[in-house]
């Protein structure tokens, strides 16, 4: 049986982020200006031992694409020679054994059609999809467990989504606390980390406005063909410069909630 593959959408322009994405695209925004979103993402697939990754890009691809092909030396330390043009003599080597397809989907196209231009790569039955500015604690073998059970096409996980300001708590005019880190609210939204069967792509037109959120997820629903797989743990996109101080913190405290994996 062929791997199930990890879908990876890094195509987007990052508006919202300001400077941050006037140079690079914003899967390779650092976390506490240490590893790209990115990393960290394929990070906790491959701790699940999902290390098939299919990266659909577009705005700056050649960033990642250059990320991806000087990986060891840009995550490595490394001796060289440059008089005698010798080779680099490696240490403290950090290798991932990951398996990274990067694919051109368009400079401007939406998450559809990212999607469909790489429909042909996927050679298994079933594969998952993510977004390349969001990660979570989310348990992976769990969420594929529960595709698996339901035999639709698709599944999404549902999260809630954290509030961009502390909630306050009075009692008349006395506030009797504030949590920094709380719910927006009692709804579900898409927190991405999908998992579909192939016939997902003949829900998605070979059209480059093709908005994945938008017909293709609408007519799944709508079919009966998607499933949401609840997540109550941790979820945090990287939308604006507020998301990733949230992700510096974090990751700076020393205990970030989605590193799932040991060093």
């Amino acid at each position: 049986m062929a791997e199930i593959k990890v879908v990876i959408l890094c195509g987007g322009r990052g508006t919202r982020m300001g400077q941050e994405t006037d140079f690079i695209p914003k899967p390779m925004v650092r976390i506490a200006n240490d590893k790209p979103i990115l990393w960290h993402i394929m990070k906790g697939y491959a701790h699940y031992g999902f290390n098939n990754f299919v990266l659909c890009l577009g705005y700056k691809q050649e960033q990642i694409k250059e990320y991806f092909l000087n990986f060891q030396f840009l995550n490595s330390d490394f001796t060289i020679e440059l008089s005698s043009r010798g080779q680099p003599i490696m240490h403290n080597l950090r290798e991932e054994d990951w398996k990274v397809t990067l694919v051109d989907t368009g400079y401007d196209s939406m998450t559809g059609a990212r999607l469909k231009k790489v429909e042909k790569y996927i050679d298994n039955d079933i594969f998952m999809m993510t977004y390349g500015d969001g990660v979570s604690d989310v348990n992976i073998d769990e969420l594929l467990d529960f595709h698996r059970s339901h035999g639709k096409i698709a599944t999404v996980t549902g999260v809630y989504p954290p509030s961009r300001f502390g909630e306050l708590r009075i009692d008349g005019d006395r506030a009797m606390k504030l949590s920094e880190k709380t719910s927006a609210g009692n709804v579900r939204i898409n927190g991405g980390f999908f998992v579909f069967n192939r016939e997902v792509f003949d829900y998605v037109p070979d059209d480059p406005h093709c908005s994945f959120e938008r017909e293709p997820l609408a007519n799944l629903a709508q079919d009966g063909e998607l499933m949401v797989f609840p997540h109550d743990g941790y979820w945090q996109c990287m939308d604006t410069i507020r998301d990733l101080e949230t992700l510096d913190q974090a990751w700076n405290s020393g205990n970030p909630p989605w590193k799932v994996w040991e060093e």
